[in-house]
């Protein structure tokens, strides 16, 4: 079995952060979340993926390389022109990128599963694809029920009682919805789709490829499914998947560091004393942090990777990115800080350096260099230099 990443798109709806990383790249608890269609893939026996890039593919490719590392392999196509020696992007659309593929080296050759790269989910796709099958049509598409308040931000999927998709509707007002079922973007293929996919043109699955199957009556059918999905498709989303783990409202996903007190998880090679910190939980403090004494933070809050919050600075109810120094005078309330992005969690955008907050919040690497060198010793210190990390455990 293949399968194959969407991630070409500009990421329009989560900028201000895609003007630096691609949506795909966006982390989720310090992980990409492309890297969890990745291990979905590779758990269900999705070993060969070709991922269709376009927008600050270089990333991408830098990241994951040739998959070897997620015991699989990838392969890259990228969608763009070189212009006075520049690189341009210029996406081809789902459908259009999937056909530059097939017709660059015939890679669809039996039944495939396509995926966005945007979003985390734990679909048992083995038994999507037993589904397919069974059904012998050309084209699966996997959804899922939502509440009727939500049909107004998806795109609608209605299908016979055999499954067989009559019609679809994107993101109809909630009167006007004619289903609850709603498309997730995960698509189940047939090497024979390509009949309906034009060549070197630009072509969406879903708002093309999809009407034209249902408007000549192929085989085409959807198939409901109950399983987790975080969708990271606005910036508000962000906030909002984070947050939805901490909480507990999503088991499935792995959360990074040792739980030293319920609801306090914390990285290697992290300074930080929770004795003499005013810590309400859920929060992660990650790696190679320094939290020092006197400090607040009120969860759920994550402290990315490599930061320094000094003295005096409280965090409520915030996302804190990776290599952040957070001033002693500082006070961030209900936002993620992003690079020099100050983000409400409503989506309102602001740059520390607009707002003259650079000595409050700014990267820690312009200040000094990181003390955790390669061979120094990764420690969790305690307030008590006798305690082991199993004595922290079971108080």
């Amino acid at each position: 079995m293949k399968g194959m990443i969407l991630a070409a798109g500009k990421g329009t709806r989560v900028r201000p952060i895609t003007h630096t990383i691609p949506k795909p790249m966006i982390p989720i608890l310090g992980k990409p979340v492309m890297e969890s269609m990745i291990q979905l893939f590779s758990a269900h026996g999705i070993k060969k993926i070709v991922v269709n890039t376009s927008h600050l593919a270089e990333v991408i490719e830098n990241y994951f390389s040739d998959g070897h590392h997620f015991n699989v392999q990838l392969s890259y196509s990228y969608e763009g022109e070189m212009v006075d020696g520049k690189f341009v992007s210029k996406a081809l659309g789902s459908a259009g990128g999937m056909r530059k593929i097939q017709d660059f080296s015939g890679f669809f050759d039996e039944t495939f599963v396509v995926v966005c790269g945007d979003a985390w989910i734990d679909l048992d796709l083995t038994e999507a694809m037993n589904r397919h099958k069974e059904k012998g049509g050309i084209a699966t598409i996997v959804t899922r029920d939502v509440p009727p308040e939500e049909v107004c931000k998806y795109g609608v999927v209605v299908a016979d009682k055999t499954g067989k998709v009559t019609s679809f509707q994107e993101k109809p007002a909630i009167e006007d919805a004619l289903s609850t079922e709603i498309n997730t973007g995960i698509y189940i293929f047939e090497p024979a789709i390509f009949d309906y996919i034009p060549a070197d043109q630009e072509y969406d699955i879903g708002s093309e490829l999809f009407p034209k199957l249902v408007e000549e009556q192929v085989a085409f059918y959807a198939t409901s499914m109950d399983f987790q999905w975080l969708d990271v498709g606005n910036i508000s989303d962000i906030w909002g998947v984070t947050s939805e783990i901490l909480h507990g409202k999503v088991p499935g996903y792995p959360i990074p560091g040792t739980q030293v007190k319920p609801g306090i998880w914390v990285g290697i090679n992290t300074v930080f004393d929770e004795y003499v910190c005013q810590i309400t939980p859920p929060v992660i403090i990650s790696s190679g942090c320094e939290i020092q004494p006197g400090v607040k933070i009120e969860g759920p809050a994550v402290i990315g990777a490599n930061c320094k919050v000094e003295t005096g600075a409280e965090i409520k109810q915030s996302l804190i990115s990776d290599y952040i120094h957070v001033a002693g005078a500082a006070y961030v309330d209900n936002k993620t800080v992003f690079g020099d992005y100050f983000i409400s969690h409503d989506g309102y955008t602001q740059s520390l350096s607009e707002l003259d907050a650079v000595h409050m919040l700014k990267d820690r690497r312009q200040t000094q260099p990181m003390v955790g060198s390669i061979g120094s010793i990764p420690t969790y210190v305690p307030s008590d230099p006798a305690s082991t990390e199993e004595d922290i455990l079971n108080q």
